[in-house]
C-alpha cells in the first residue's frame, strides 16, 4: 500500500488498521466485488481509506467504468 495510516482521519482514533478482504460495491443497482483489496478501517467508526491502487482496483471492476458496449462482461460480477 502507498499510504501509512496511524490515525482514523474521520474520529481520530489510533486503532485504525490495515485488512484485506472481499470489497463488495453497488452501482445503479449493479453489485460488484473486488476480491482481496487491501484498505484501511477503522473499528471505532467504521470509516474507510483506500490508497491509489486500491482506487484503480475498484474502478476496473465497478460498471460506473465499464465502456456501455462490454456492459454484462465483467466475470466477477455475482
Amino acid at each position: 500500500m502507498l499510504l501509512k495510516i496511524t490515525n482514523c482521519p474521520s474520529c481520530g482514533s489510533g486503532n485504525i488498521r490495515k485488512v484485506r478482504r472481499n470489497w463488495t460495491g453497488t452501482y445503479d443497482g449493479e453489485e460488484y466485488v473486488v476480491p482481496k483489496l487491501a484498505f484501511y478501517e477503522c473499528p471505532r467508526c467504521g470509516e474507510r481509506v483506500y490508497d491509489r491502487l486500491a482506487m484503480r482496483r475498484i474502478e476496473a471492476q465497478s460498471p460506473a467504468f465499464r465502456n456501455p458496449a462490454d456492459k454484462g462482461s465483467n466475470p466477477t460480477r455475482r
